[in-house]
């Protein structure tokens, strides 16, 4: 059995960073920026949509929930945080697995952020759509027809909000990440209030009955729970994508990260204790468009709904573009070590930015945003996205072994445990999808492999390096773990 193709650390920085024709990034994001970005990919579908999904697994418990699925991105977080500072790529998990673990882990990895950014961007999407008819209805009393807001599993026929909304992204990615982050900034700024204006006017109505009992389907519900709410937490890995367009990547980036993760857990906890100490878990789980109904509830107008509704479309919205921005940089990164084709890696002199991939990546995923329900995607990616995860953190350990005088501009506290503890809650929620999902996914990760055996293995260019990248780094050819 061949040894596993591995790329230092050194080239892929090296790589990234070379003046060539095709990978013309620009450095023009700040921290701030950057928490924007981050804030602006986690907030959205999760807390708006799946709150109610969680609640109806956890009743009231779903506040511990959301602290077991924020534990569990919070291990992985700090793993990022080092990789992410000590390898500043825009490859993110797919790059670090690269380096910790080989090619073909590294495309499985890639392969499994196609769930994690790209089917996101659909569930996401749909999410959308649930709230512009919210919105619509609030302003005008008028909504889509089902037909053009819903897919087939939906009892529609064409969701053309997801659509739409997916369209807009990539139309805003197109022009530039100057403008991208702008955008994102300001819809962060945005839907951050709108949560904080929520949890003001569910606290006023707030009643100590209503949180019992806490858990009504015990230790199952708060574990089923917390697999519903992690999905709330997908994106913040996006942070790392920004690595080649960072001003100051190997600080900026870890910090970005954790700071991201706390705000949003401390939110996500007070957002869920405020809609369900309002009006009970029982009217909250499973409903459709959860926070506008008990602002309407609490407040005894269609008014307040109608603007946290304004704050779920900016949101969502934000989600999409942070998400497709994400995925365009982790196919650009896999083009150029030549594991996919070559259209995804070339960059626009005129923007800065891969117009090709993100049109591919806005065009495919559009199909099933018309088409698919949020539910047949959401525990597939969250399966995908917790498998990503776990790489992550044995990557660390890997790296640790064979890289110890990588500059690390933060380290992972208490190692190994931190890290192992990682894979541990990971392999718990991914335990908790089911068994169906699990076949799913075992399917999914046959087809990666089928593809990289077909395509990827024979086209990757550490197997055939140019003499440029050797003289970047001596030591190009394959090494051996």
């Amino acid at each position: 059995m061949p040894a596993p193709r591995i790329k230092p650390p050194a080239l892929l920085v090296a790589e990234s960073g070379a003046d060539r024709e095709g990978h013309g990034l620009k450095r023009t994001m700040g921290l701030f920026q950057l928490i924007c970005f981050g804030v602006g990919a986690i907030v959205g579908t999760g807390i708006f949509v799946g709150l109610s999904d969680s609640v109806a697994q956890a009743g009231p418990a779903v506040v511990v929930s959301f602290v077991l699925a924020a534990i569990t991105c919070v291990f992985t977080a700090l793993s990022f945080a080092e990789l992410g500072g000590a390898i500043p790529v825009s490859g993110s998990s797919y790059s670090f697995a690269y380096a910790g673990l080989g090619e073909s882990t590294a495309f499985l990895v890639g392969w499994c952020l196609l769930l994690e950014y790209g089917i996101s961007i659909s569930a996401v999407a749909v999410g959308w759509s649930q709230y512009v008819n919210e919105l619509l209805h609030s302003l005008t009393g008028w909504q889509l027809p089902a037909a053009l807001s819903a897919g087939p599993g939906d009892g529609g026929v064409v969701n053309l909000p997801a659509v739409i909304v997916i369209a807009m992204g990539c139309a805003l990615l197109v022009r530039g990440v100057r403008e991208s982050a702008g955008a994102t900034a300001a819809m962060a700024a945005v839907k951050l209030a709108i949560l904080v204006a929520f949890c003001a006017i569910g606290f006023s109505a707030f009643k100590d009955g209503n949180l019992t009992p806490f858990a009504p389907a015990g230790i199952g519900g708060i574990g089923a729970g917390t697999t519903a709410a992690f999905f709330s937490y997908i994106g913040f890995d996006a942070i790392t994508t920004a690595g080649e367009e960072a001003k100051n990547p190997r600080r900026d980036i870890p910090l970005a990260i954790l700071v991201c993760m706390g705000v949003v857990t401390l939110l996500y906890c007070a957002v869920a204790l405020a809609a369900i100490g309002a009006i009970g878990g029982g009217q909250v789980g499973g409903r459709p468009a959860a926070l506008s109904y008990v602002v309407n509830q609490v407040t005894g107008s269609a008014i307040g709904g109608g603007v946290i509704a304004f704050g779920a479309v900016v949101a969502i919205a934000s989600v999409v573009l942070a998400v497709m921005y994400g995925q365009t940089r982790i196919l650009m990164s896999m083009s150029r070590d030549g594991l996919i084709p070559r259209v995804f890696e070339k960059v626009s002199p005129k923007t800065a930015t891969p117009v090709a991939g993100t049109l591919i990546v806005a065009v495919v995923f559009a199909v099933p945003a018309a088409f698919a329900s949020l539910d047949a995607v959401m525990n597939l990616c969250t399966i995908g996205t917790l498998a990503i995860m776990a790489v992550v953190n044995i990557s660390v350990i890997a790296l640790r072994r064979r890289e110890p005088g990588l500059a690390r501009t933060f380290r992972v506290p208490l190692y190994p445990v931190v890290p192992l503890l990682g894979v541990g809650f990971c392999l718990y929620l991914m335990y908790e999808t089911g068994w169906t999902t699990w076949i799913q996914f075992a399917v999914f990760l046959a087809v990666g492999l089928g593809v990289y055996a077909g395509y990827g293995r024979r086209n990757s260019r550490l197997a055939t390096p140019s003499d440029e990248a050797a003289d970047v780094v001596p030591e190009r050819k394959a090494q051996t773990v």
